[in-house]
């Protein structure tokens, strides 16, 4: 099979962390073809979509880290395969957030031809934070507004501690407690956040949810789930006096096993996830709700592996495997 990977340069991850890195080191393990790309490889030729492509090569049984070195030095070269991004069996698209609209208007009018994860409505949908209103039963009490005085009333109405979230941000960036006992502050940073400076129509909309306590103490849940169903967990926990949980924040993470009410949120998502097409997803959970669904690269798939002694990256290929067998039997 034809596998490529649409993300970011390779040479400044940590390989031994790296979802994407551990994904395309399996089909390499398959003997499947790998090629590499990022956003900007993308462009049209002769009315057909195409991209820069440098296949991986690479000696069989190399480990992981000289599997890496290889594909690095496969990327640096100068020579190009140019190829069709139609005569691919399937495309992961892992570059971080923000989505870029120009890669999802690219691929569109080749996706009923090869596998594509996630799929490019299903991001459209899912990379913002909005995504979780789907659920309002499972979720903490939300609002978005790009209009500061009516966040600033939500805020004193609520009375304790709020956070704060940019729409489009990832791994915890930007994310801060907000209260209405800090007036003079809460004032500045609602401003701040919105852009106050520019006209309503160009503001930034901003997310206020109420904050979850459980997060002090037992941390989030990240869990990764595949076509709906469980791969795998993990739980992370806050470092020093930061209340954020993400990894990207300095947050530490340990095992753990979903629990009942950490599956019944899956339950309730996994139908809406499936018919987004919204294949493979890491979910975040702070005190029994579902607080955020990660669609744009979601990852987590190593430290699950060394913590459950697991390889979940096999059943994900497993998955698009069978997938593009069906697309072509």
């Amino acid at each position: 099979m034809r596998i490529a990977f649409l993300r970011g340069a390779l040479g400044h991850i940590d390989p031994d962390t790296e979802t994407s890195l551990l994904l395309m080191y399996e089909c390499y393990r398959r003997g499947h073809q790998v090629f590499f790309l990022q956003p900007h490889d993308l462009y049209i030729r002769d009315n057909a979509v195409v991209g820069r492509m440098k296949e991986i090569v690479a000696e069989e049984g190399l480990a992981l880290r000289e599997y890496w070195r290889a594909a690095i030095d496969c990327v640096d070269r100068e020579q190009l395969i140019f190829e069709e991004v139609a005569e691919l069996d399937a495309l992961f698209l892992r570059k971080n957030p923000p989505l870029l609209h120009e890669v999802m208007e690219l691929l569109s009018s080749v996706e009923d031809r090869i596998l594509i994860l996630n799929s490019l409505a299903g991001q459209m949908l899912g990379n913002s934070k909005l995504y979780t209103l789907n659920f309002p039963d499972i979720i903490p009490e939300t609002h978005v507004s790009r209009d500061p005085a009516r966040l600033r009333k939500v805020i004193d109405d609520f009375g304790g501690t709020m956070v704060m979230k940019p729409l489009n941000s990832f791994g915890g960036q930007g994310v801060i407690k907000v209260n209405a006992r800090d007036p003079e502050n809460l004032n500045s940073l609602l401003n701040f956040y919105v852009r106050i400076y520019e006209p309503y129509n160009r503001r930034e909309p901003v997310m206020v949810q109420e904050y979850l306590d459980a997060v002090r103490t037992e941390g989030d849940v990240r869990i990764m789930l595949l076509n709906g169903e469980i791969l795998g967990a993990m739980r992370r926990m806050p470092h020093g006096t930061d209340f954020r949980a993400n990894i990207r924040a300095g947050g530490h993470e340990f095992a753990h096993q979903p629990t009942e009410a950490e599956r019944h949120i899956c339950d309730v998502i996994r139908p809406k996830l499936i018919r987004d097409g919204l294949y493979l997803v890491g979910i975040d959970i702070i005190g029994g709700k579902l607080v955020e669904i990660n669609c744009v690269s979601p990852g987590g798939i190593p430290r699950i592996n060394r913590f459950d002694n697991v390889h979940l990256e096999q059943k994900v290929i497993d998955f698009v495997e069978n997938r593009c067998r069906r697309r072509t039997g």
